[in-house]
């Protein structure tokens, strides 16, 4: 062993001296027990992938669905109408034991099917009833929608908040403004009156001009600027300069007013309608628009026409979203389509024997048909998705049109007046009429 002096003369090991080498492995040893008797930290999980302003799902939920669809009937509400050309495959895979479904991070729950050879399967859980089996509760003799509960949902805010949507024109100041939010409200209130009458208990989610929910823009503030964050953007406004500004979606406070109306506020109203009112239906109340260009001169355009939507056409990009994955399949394992299907459907026809418009058509990959009627189309909306119910939304007349402008100036009356050359009810009771029409001829077919 070689030896050095040390300062004072003594002799010393090279290196560690050897009671400082003991108490380290000493110590080593001692860690390598705890390790042994403590369990390591749990991993922390993923955080899930939302929707602006959604809450993240409670997946165990699913689990009151379990064994209440055959793996056909699933398969094929994916493959035609929630998720078509493959679109689910990336997160629910379907094995015989039942279909793998992404949850959060790389989870998945299994939901087994219904046994095919078992008879029917057991009914979902729901807080809403098949309008057959309402209908076959009362028998004849009683008035045809009696026992069905409808909310209505009159689009959009009007009003004072009208032309922060973006849903107000005027064409010249001495002319009457086209404010979409309060037409879709009086189109309700009329609309009532006719189902109410033939027995149906009507609830409003919006009976007046204000916002359901409580937040405001200022709430959305510091969300909005996130949420522009998340996209990117090397150039970040505070505020812009009107509907014209070319800049507007770069800042915050445009941000904040389309989460305030977009999304709060249809959030609110679901909250609404699942927990409180349960309705059998909603109808969701809207008026069409093209563009009409620089919103200080809008330009009306030579074109008219209708659709109605129902649920589904989900794209592989929003099924990565949690919440909206989790909602689609509430809709598509509570078996809405059956129901809004033939309604929207008669809805349709009742509406298109009334008004003479053409059936509008997509161009863009947000919707595809629905059934063979050519006025439904499926597409993936915040309300139709949210509302766990059937949904029914309606989208007749382009309210820039010449005709429908003249129509709108003219206002709500009784009886029939000349307008741009036709002998026309008001534009408002010829829509609600339609509907009312639709639906019960709808019910009495379901009889």
């Amino acid at each position: 062993m070689s030896l050095s002096i040390s300062k004072r003369g003594r002799p010393a090991r090279r290196g560690v001296p050897w009671l400082i080498r003991a108490a380290a492995f000493a110590l080593v040893c001692l860690a390598l027990r705890l390790s042994a008797q403590t369990p390591a930290p749990a991993a922390v999980p993923p955080p899930a992938r939302l929707s602006a302003l959604a809450v993240e799902p409670d997946w165990s939920k699913l689990d009151a669905y379990q064994g209440t669809m055959t793996r056909a009937d699933f398969t094929n509400l994916l493959d035609t109408v929630y998720a078509p050309a493959g679109a689910w495959k990336a997160v629910i895979d379907i094995q015989p034991d039942g279909a793998h479904i992404l949850t959060t991070g790389t989870a998945r729950m299994l939901l087994r099917f219904a046994d095919d050879s078992a008879g029917p399967a057991k009914n979902p859980p729901r807080y809403w009833q098949p309008i057959s089996r309402i209908t076959a509760r009362h028998g004849s003799g009683r008035k045809p929608l009696a026992g069905i509960t409808i909310a209505l949902d009159p689009g959009h805010l009007g009003g004072a908040w009208a032309k922060m949507e973006e849903r107000w024109f005027q064409i010249s100041p001495d002319s009457k403004p086209v404010t979409e939010g309060d037409m879709t409200l009086l189109t309700s209130r009329l609309l009532a009156t006719k189902l109410e009458a033939a027995g149906a208990n009507v609830e409003f989610v919006r009976n007046d001009t204000q916002p359901i929910t409580s937040l405001r823009p200022p709430d959305l503030l510091d969300e909005a600027r996130a949420q522009l964050k998340r996209q990117g953007l090397a150039f970040i406004r505070d505020t812009y300069n009107g509907p014209a500004d070319p800049l507007k979606m770069n800042s915050v406070q445009w941000t904040s007013e389309l989460l305030f109306y977009r999304v709060a506020e249809i959030q609110a109203r679901a909250r609404l309608v699942n927990r409180k009112l349960q309705p059998d239906l909603v109808l969701c109340l809207h008026y069409n628009a093209e563009a009409w260009g620089d919103p200080a001169k809008p330009q009306l355009v030579e074109r008219d026409h209708m659709h109605l939507l129902v649920n589904g056409s989900y794209s592989p990009q929003e099924l990565t979203l949690d919440d909206v994955r989790y909602e689609m399949l509430i809709k598509l394992l509570s078996r809405c389509y059956a129901q809004e299907l033939p309604i929207a459907g008669h809805i349709a026809d009742s509406l298109a024997a009334a008004t003479g418009l053409p059936p509008y058509q997509y161009t863009t990959g947000n919707a595809t048909r629905a059934g063979n009627n050519p006025y439904v189309w499926s597409r993936n909306l915040l309300a139709n998705r949210l509302y766990q119910c059937p949904v029914v939304y309606i989208e007749p007349y382009v309210m820039n049109s010449p005709e429908v402008w003249d129509r709108v100036q003219a206002g709500d009356y009784i009886g029939r007046k000349l307008i741009h050359g036709k002998v026309r009810e008001s534009i408002y009771r010829e829509y609600a009429n339609a509907v009312a029409s639709g639906i019960i001829a709808a019910v009495d077919k379901s009889n």
